[in-house]
């Protein structure tokens, strides 16, 4: 693999140069490699490009935040390669990319195909809980979980290999990069904005996927405006390792009859150095193919929001949804003012001024609530300053130096709550 700048993606072609291109866009935690079974078949009509995510697979440790920054960095790649126009199927927080691209660049896309997707993936109090974790334990706890997240149990049990296959997977991506990657999910929300998705759309789902399950599709099929399902049988999360050949049909079908156009191809690259997806003991079973239609594109809206939304999403962000929304609900005729006056004005304004970043902010409120013995909101705060990626060695050391300044009464009790939710915190579920 040559070297990746960090505005672009490691990836690999395969297929004939003069096809149209077809993109296979991997989950969080996976490699371009999760798609081996489906390739072979694909290459029959398509060049397939598969990319793998910053820190994922060998890839250069270029950290991405956001969905937005994840597919400014694909079509980046793209640009050099002369890819103008391509059909895009994602799995996860790959088919996260492809909204986006629906949603930016819809004349760049032929056609979609939506994997155990979701317009929203789960809650952004999950996704930060689970970076403070690897922040705090590394990225072991997540590995050792992964084929009971992705895999129904029967398959895990038959598929020694593959199942430790997907161990080794997480566990070898950089932790910087996964933390980031769980950032971009985190703030990841396009429900409103599912009606202007206007290229056709496959929902692929499995049918035991407890992660983003067939509710989730569902609810991407309501708002896809020319969006159909397919639930495959017998399949989790990583639905296109676990029943690869009705994925494959599936995908084949819906990109032969949707594609709209031939697309410019680009210079193939050498693949990366992550191991490839063993082979399967016994054959997956098929499942009914989704048939699709064309749709048009409407246009976009735009607005820049004002200091309270603002301030709420960072208020969000920093605190949680669901200390927010406790807040909030408690607040009632006689403090809400108060309530939209600290949005406003505590979020809005000051936690979103650029001089200093969240990190420093944490360590500022933490130090003047130890010294104004606030210590409810001091719990508050220490879960903050984990999810604002400040680790617990470094919550110590503020705490010890508050001792210094602000007493050692007041920091004996800081030390005790930090403690408490430190280990509420960072102790790895199950």
């Amino acid at each position: 693999m040559s070297e990746t700048p960090p505005n672009t993606l490691q990836y690999r072609f395969d297929g004939p140069e003069d096809a149209p291109v077809l993109i296979l866009g991997p989950s969080l935690g996976t490699t371009w490699h999760m798609w081996d079974r489906q390739v072979p078949e694909l290459l029959e009509q398509w060049r397939v490009f598969r990319f793998d995510l910053p820190g994922h697979g060998g890839a250069p440790a270029h950290p991405a935040g956001s969905v937005a920054e994840l597919t400014a960095r694909l079509l980046a790649t793209l640009d050099t390669l002369g890819v103008q126009r391509f059909g895009y199927a994602g799995c996860a927080l790959g088919g996260a990319i492809g909204i986006e691209l629906a949603l930016r660049r819809p004349e760049r896309l032929t056609s979609l195909a939506l994997v155990a997707a979701s317009p929203r993936f789960g809650t952004a109090d999950e996704f930060r809980q689970r970076g403070v974790i690897v922040r705090t334990n590394g990225l072991d706890p997540i590995a050792r979980t992964a084929p009971e997240r992705w895999f129904t149990g029967g398959f895990a049990a038959a598929q020694p290999a593959i199942t430790e296959w997907a161990v080794q997977m997480v566990r070898t991506t950089d932790p910087g990069c996964y933390i980031a990657a769980c950032e971009a999910l985190a703030t990841f929300d396009v429900r409103p904005e599912l009606g202007r998705v206007g290229v056709p759309t496959l929902v692929l789902v499995g049918s035991d996927d407890r992660i983003t399950g067939p509710a989730e599709a569902r609810t991407l099929v309501a708002g896809i405006p020319d969006a159909r399902l397919a639930v495959v049988p017998g399949a989790s999360h990583l639905v296109p390792v676990e029943q690869p050949a009705a994925v494959t049909d599936l995908l084949a079908h819906h990109f032969s009859t949707a594609w709209q156009q031939t697309v410019d191809t680009g210079q193939t690259a050498l693949p990366g150095g992550a191991p490839a997806i063993p082979a399967p003991h016994a054959p997956p079973q098929a499942v009914p193919v989704a048939e699709i239609a064309p749709a048009a594109v409407p246009a976009q809206p735009a607005g820049p929001p004002d200091r309270y939304e603002t301030g709420l999403k960072t208020r969000r962000e920093v605190l949680g949804d669901a200390h927010v929304d406790h807040a909030l609900a408690q607040a009632g005729e006689f403090s809400g003012d108060f309530q939209e006056f600290v949005t406003r004005y505590a979020w809005g304004e000051i936690w979103d001024r650029p001089g200093l970043d969240r990190r420093t902010r944490s360590c500022v409120t933490l130090t003047a609530l130890v010294a104004g013995g606030h210590l409810e909101e001091l719990a508050a705060h220490t879960r903050a300053a984990l999810r604002n990626g400040l680790t617990p060695n470094e919550i110590k050391e503020v705490l010890l130096q508050a001792a210094v300044y602000c007493g050692v009464p007041a920091a004996s009790g800081a030390f005790r709550v930090a403690q408490q939710v430190i280990r509420e915190e960072t102790t790895p579920a199950g």
